[in-house]
């Protein structure tokens, strides 16, 4: 099932005006880290699967990279990437990620930020992009964590007051669809366990170099509900070579 959201108006009008939408990745609480686990893009063919807005294809470019290409199945999502780069290196490719076909070799880097939750067949893409790397490629990705995903709410357990008690989990090992609301009802996400994430990495070929479950940046501790990310992680990072 290949849902895409982001192209329906009620949902877009919400995204846009989240700070990550609006800030780019000073807005996002776990780039810090993901930042870190990247190798050096200078001179390197880079593919970003699930660009969005582009962020991560200009911070390739600025880091010097020979070649960025960004995926996304969303008009919406690519329209506002292209309003926002103007650099004849990036190419902005509209297609779902499950449905991309690369040649052998192509890419020195693959990055991908928060959208392999959305797809219901990672071993496919794990096979799909160790075959489009070359030979000592890196693989860079992050997801929404497994305790995050493992229940339909994703949600804080709370009081009569509204004060998030714990984070509840349920369902850990019971992977598949889970119809979740972020921004809007009805979002179709995929739970798998970190064993799983892990293991299909290793099916493929990859050989794993980084695991991160990030907290958010300290200069983010200000902002109102962001210490309650310290209780549970958020984001799960793998890097990977191949």
């Amino acid at each position: 099932m290949k849902q895409n959201k982001y192209d329906d108006q009620t949902f877009f009008a919400a995204y846009e005006q989240m700070p990550r939408s609006i800030d780019g990745l000073k807005a996002a609480g776990e780039w810090h880290v993901l930042q870190a686990m990247l190798p050096d893009l200078q001179d390197q063919r880079v593919l970003d699967l699930g660009c969005g807005f582009g962020w991560h294809c200009r911070y390739a470019l600025e880091q010097q990279a020979s070649e960025v290409v960004g995926v996304d199945i969303s008009d919406n999502m690519l329209k506002r990437a292209r309003e926002l780069t103007d650099d004849p290196r990036v190419t902005y490719v509209n297609s779902s990620i499950e449905d991309l076909n690369f040649e052998n070799g192509r890419f020195d880097v693959v990055i991908s930020s928060l959208a392999f939750h959305y797809i219901e067949a990672f071993d496919d893409v794990c096979s799909n992009v160790y075959a489009c790397l070359a030979p000592g490629g890196t693989f860079v990705f992050s997801v929404e964590h497994p305790i995050f995903t493992a229940r339909d709410e994703q949600d804080w357990h709370y009081d009569e007051q509204g004060k998030p008690l714990h984070w509840p989990v349920d369902r850990y090992q019971s992977e598949g669809m889970r119809d979740t609301s972020f921004l809007t009802d009805n979002v179709i996400k995929y739970h798998r366990t970190l064993s799983t994430y892990m293991n299909s990495l290793i099916r493929a070929g990859f050989r794993i170099t980084a695991v991160k479950e990030p907290e958010p940046s300290p200069d983010m501790m200000h902002i109102p509900g962001m210490k309650d990310e310290l209780r549970r992680p958020m984001f799960l990072l793998i890097a990977a070579t191949k």
